[in-house]
Formats: structure tokens, C-alpha cells, sequence
């Protein structure tokens, strides 16, 4: 990744709104082709509503959301995720009633290049032991592995976390750590949202600071050490 690596999605002036309530105020910032990008900020700072527009889950909302070289921001979900954004929500989306098996294959394959299961099971061992059993039985590190590697089957070019870290103990934090660095070493863009500064610092090109609803800082790896100070007060801690 370079500086004159192709922009793979820009978000350009985006204003979102839950009914009457407004949770986004000109949100701007965009990503490089193989770049692995964080939004950082606080609870409410308005981090998951920018993740649900460009995923289409958004209804009433204002702006220019380019994917690959195409206004997407009035397009459907399905559509949007046969362009080729992969999403993986905090809540994690595990069908209960489905096996790790039948979780893991669900998703339609939109494009080459996706990984193979065994592959994913090479990422994920934990879940070649659970592999029969149902989502209702695995712990909430095993979930998040699954609702990740689900999301690598489908040939999706552009891979959208949300909190994959939040409420995990520290040694899965570690393993889903090292599974984003082999995912950006494999060629795919990453944008993550996460609260854990720790984390998202070691792994990230870049960092969108998010504060009421867009983004009011920027910083590159490099600048990080200089502006700790900075991101913790925004961050909240």
C-alpha cells in the first residue's frame, strides 16, 4: 500500500438520521486499495451508523458513498454486498439454530477469490472442533471467529469489522489480531471500528478519528506517538 494506492470507498459530506435524531454531520474519509483503516471513537460517536450506510442499512440519509468508482449510497443491501463489501457487525449475526458448518456456508460466494473452508478452519482451529455444533453452544470468542470467517467465503474485496474485539478475553483479542494481519497480507482492504486504541493502533495505515458524528482527526501510523494524547481525550479514557 502507497500513497498512490487506488481509493477503494470515500465517504464525501454524510449526514444520517434515525427518525428526527441526526447521528452523522458531514462524515468524510476514504480507503486505499490493501489498506486496513480504523474509525476510532467513543459509544455514540456515530462509528456503526457510518459502517450500516455504506452497507445500505441506513434509509434516510444525505451524501456521496463511492465504492470502486460507483455512487452506492442509494443502492439496497444485497446490492451492495454483491459489489463486494463483506460485513461483519458487532452483534455478530450467528444463526442459533445452525451449525458452525451450515453457518460458515450460508453466505453466497459473489466473487473469485474468496477463501476456502479449509483455508478459514486453518485461520480459525477452534472451529473445526465445533464443527457440527449449533451457534447457541460456542463461546463469544468462537462466535466472533465464526462470524468472521464467514464473511471470507465470499469473495468480498472489501471487509467491514465492527468491534471484533468488544468483551473477548485477552488471548482471543491476540488471535483475531493476527488474523487481520494475514487477511491485509492476502490483499484484502480492511476498515475497522474499534474502541480498544491498543489494538487498532499496531494493526492500522491509518486512523478517522469520529466525534459527533464525523470525523475531526486524521492520523498515519507514523503520527500516532505524537497525538496519543489526542486520541485518548476523544476517546474517553
Amino acid at each position: 500500500m502507497t500513497e498512490t494506492s487506488k481509493v477503494v470507498l470515500d465517504i464525501a459530506d454524510l449526514h444520517a438520521w434515525y427518525g428526527e435524531s441526526k447521528a452523522l454531520h458531514g462524515m468524510n474519509f476514504d480507503i486505499r486499495e490493501g489498506e486496513l483503516v480504523t474509525l476510532l471513537g467513543r459509544n455514540g460517536a456515530g462509528k456503526t451508523t457510518a459502517l450500516r450506510c455504506i452497507m445500505g442499512l441506513v434509509r434516510k440519509k444525505t451524501g456521496v458513498i463511492t465504492y470502486r468508482g460507483e455512487n452506492v449510497a442509494a443502492r439496497p443491501p444485497e446490492i451492495i454486498a454483491r459489489r463486494g463489501i463483506a460485513y461483519c457487525p458487532e452483534e455478530r449475526g450467528i444463526f442459533s439454530s445452525l451449525s458452525v458448518a451450515e453457518n460458515l456456508e450460508l453466505p453466497p460466494v459473489i466473487a473469485k477469490g474468496g477463501m476456502t473452508v479449509d483455508e478459514i478452519l486453518e485461520l480459525f482451529p477452534n472451529l473445526k472442533a465445533r464443527w457440527q455444533s449449533p451457534g447457541t453452544k460456542l463461546s463469544g470468542g468462537e462466535q466472533q471467529m465464526l462470524a468472521i470467517g464467514r464473511i471470507l467465503r465470499t469473495g468480498a474485496k472489501l471487509l467491514i469489522f465492527d468491534e471484533p474485539t468488544e468483551g473477548l478475553a485477552p488471548v482471543i483479542v491476540k488471535q483475531i489480531a493476527v488474523v487481520l494481519e494475514k487477511l491485509k497480507a492476502r490483499g484484502f482492504t480492511i476498515l475497522l471500528v474499534e474502541q480498544n486504541f491498543r489494538f487498532a493502533a499496531k494493526l492500522a495505515d491509518r486512523h478517522f478519528v469520529v466525534d459527533h458524528g464525523k470525523v475531526v482527526e486524521r492520523f498515519s501510523r507514523d503520527e500516532l506517538a505524537g497525538n496519543e494524547a489526542k486520541i485518548q481525550h476523544y476517546l474517553g479514557v
